[in-house]
């Protein structure tokens, strides 16, 4: 995310998305009523007296609408805000609905009448590159290639395989060379793209097997592994045990979706123990606010989003009592499996400094 200029007077930011995840970033950011100002194009109908009304030609502009819905397309890479035009030249009429449709490295002007601490701080980590990781996850059943993202992770590659038994040494050993191929092809063509930094996780010995095998084969690719931890599954599940146990803190202490799942976990790990010092629900998390108790505001980005207007306002305000008093506050995605599970517990929580055993779990 490129962030061209902040005018907090005005209330504008003019930013420019340069990555999928930033597009993500900007969808929870962009709320109804707000002003979003881009480059886009209409069709203006040609519509006179001497010629039938037809669509005319399609006309680029700079266009601003007042916010009414934002969607997030993840799979074409584009951010759709839809509302009424309240910026456009002559031939184009204000009052319309129009869809502004952003793209990468598209600039786009964003206006609000005010511009709360968690949007601003989301933006600037938004700035901060941050290289994704390829996990390889792989047992003796199959493989999967994940590529790590701000809001969580994308599965690029997924395969299961049924390998001969171990009676049977010669054909197994075949068909594991035969599987390990593939297994390395897949990771070569993703790792070509943009020579991210890879972790290998894995069970039993298949996982030590492999990487002898990537070193023999590709010593380049090999020196690209920054982390080889072990794990109880394969696959994609094997990806999820690896973010929930944190075995590759080490590796991604940076990454925002370990962050969330850490968080998450310890949140889960506390209700588990029937510990005092969390809470969950809106009734209960404001009782632990006023009572200075919050020592970590845990909301799931859904539930901001699609708040309505008071709602939003409720939940902001819930946000800044927090920080006064020295509290994080923590926005979770729901795009992963630790968002899931806060959506469960209603979509917000709160890890406090010191136990409130008399607390409901209304949501």
């Amino acid at each position: 995310m490129k962030i061209i200029q902040k005018n907090l007077h005005q209330g504008f930011l003019k930013v420019v998305p340069d990555t999928p995840d930033d597009l993500w970033h900007l969808y929870n950011v962009v709320y109804k009523d707000d002003q979003v100002y881009a480059y886009s194009s209409r069709a203006i109908k040609n519509d006179t007296e001497t010629s039938r009304p037809k669509s005319g030609e399609r006309v680029s502009a700079f266009m601003g609408v007042q916010v009414e819905s934002v969607s997030w397309d993840k799979f074409l890479g584009k951010l759709r805000v839809h509302g009424l035009i309240i910026h456009a030249p002559d031939i184009i009429p204000t009052g319309a609905h129009h869809t502004l449709a952003i793209a990468l490295n598209q600039q786009m002007t964003i206006v609000k009448k005010d511009w709360p601490k968690h949007l601003l701080d989301r933006l600037t980590k938004a700035s901060e590159t941050e290289k994704p990781l390829l996990i390889l996850s792989i047992d003796d059943e199959g493989f999967a290639i994940a590529e790590t993202k701000q809001y969580g992770y994308e599965t690029r590659v997924e395969q299961r395989i049924r390998l001969p038994g171990k009676q049977d040494a010669d054909k197994r050993d075949e068909a594991t060379k035969a599987y390990f191929k593939l297994a390395l092809n897949s990771l070569e063509k993703l790792w070509s793209q943009n020579n991210n930094p890879i972790v290998i996780i894995g069970a039993g010995f298949v996982k030590n097997d492999f990487i002898t095998y990537l070193q023999d084969e590709n010593k380049p690719l090999s020196k690209a592994v920054v982390d080889i931890k072990s794990v109880n599954n394969g696959g994609t599940a094997g990806i999820d045990e690896a973010l929930r146990s944190g075995v590759l803190l080490k590796t991604t202490h940076q990454l925002r979706i370990i962050d969330e799942t850490q968080t998450i976990e310890e949140l889960m790990k506390r209700l588990g123990k029937g510990q005092g010092n969390v809470t969950y629900g809106l009734t209960a998390v404001e009782t632990a606010s006023n009572l200075g108790a919050i020592e970590k505001l845990i909301i799931a980005d859904t539930t901001l989003r699609d708040a309505d207007e008071p709602q939003r306002l409720n939940l902001e305000t819930l946000m800044h009592a927090a920080e006064r008093r020295q509290a994080t506050v923590t926005v979770i995605s729901t795009e992963h499996e630790a968002g899931f599970k806060l959506l469960s517990l209603g979509g917000i929580a709160a890890l406090l400094r010191f136990p409130l055993y008399q607390q409901t779990s209304e949501t």
